[in-house]
């Protein structure tokens, strides 16, 4: 798959990036773990007829690389914005962050606002402060410095829902075990959710936004979803039931649906 680098000047950054497609920008930021092949190689092509598509990997994923630093907001809202413009695509883009990816797209959309067109925030949040986020971040802390295929349980179990588990089978649950997931630089993305505040950021943006949270989301509760659509001006906010935080992997058709009527509006 054709990919560029980028140079940035902070943190000694270059940023890789996957590039696919003709037409206007869409920029797909993943989450925590994620890079862009793994969160939207199943998602890419169904863009492609009709966008140009961006997809940055933040620090710890992909090739992209620093100076091995604490990952900031800030940090990887500037790789995602240097992706952006490195792509060369005429105009500001779409641009659909999920998870951590969303709390760096809403990044982006605050403090680069010449860059967005319209923004999509999938299963984000708007801060860490809270007792439970804390309690959950510090356990994925604890269990990936203690136990790697504990952590890899873990994530399933609060990453999927029961549905989705049981559809992927014993078979299935056996060969997510045996992935090589989760990439070495996990612990510096997992360190940074809990820093994550992003509060400040959401009343200045000001491109069209539409937030879609997920009903059964153990991972980034719904109620992440609503406060981001609560701070940011004139949003809509979608709330899928029935649905965990990486569901939609399987199947992303709806969220595709949702994403398209939003864009294309």
């Amino acid at each position: 798959m054709p990919f560029a680098a980028v140079r940035n000047t902070a943190r000694n950054t270059r940023v890789h990036y996957e590039l696919d497609g003709q037409g206007p920008g869409l920029a797909l930021v993943h989450g925590t773990g994620g890079d862009a092949e793994k969160v939207f190689g199943n998602v890419v092509d169904r863009f492609t007829g009709t966008h140009t598509v961006i997809r940055p990997n933040f620090s710890g994923s992909g090739r992209t690389e620093d100076d091995g630093g604490e990952l900031t907001v800030d940090l990887i809202a500037d790789q995602i914005a240097a992706a952006i413009r490195d792509a060369g695509t005429e105009g500001p883009v779409d641009l659909l962050g999920f998870s951590l990816g969303a709390v760096g797209a809403a990044a982006v959309a605050a403090t680069h606002p010449e860059l967005v067109r319209r923004l999509v925030l999938v299963a984000g949040w708007a801060h860490s402060t809270g007792p439970r986020d804390r309690y959950y971040f510090e356990t994925w802390q604890k269990l990936l410095a203690g136990d790697r295929e504990l952590f890899k349980r873990f994530a399933a179990l609060t990453g999927f829902s029961a549905t989705a588990l049981d559809r992927f089978g014993h078979e299935g649950l056996a060969a997510s075990l045996a992935d090589a997931w989760p990439p070495p630089g996990i612990g510096r993305q997992i360190d940074l959710n809990l820093q994550v505040d992003i509060r400040p950021l959401l009343p200045v943006i000001t491109a069209p936004t539409l937030v879609v949270g997920f009903g059964k989301d153990a991972m980034i509760p719904l109620e992440g979803s609503r406060q981001l659509h609560a701070a940011i001006a004139g949003s809509e906010l979608v709330e899928v039931p029935g649905q965990g935080h990486m569901d939609w992997f399987a199947d992303p058709s709806g969220l595709i649906k949702i994403t398209r009527d939003f864009i294309d509006a």
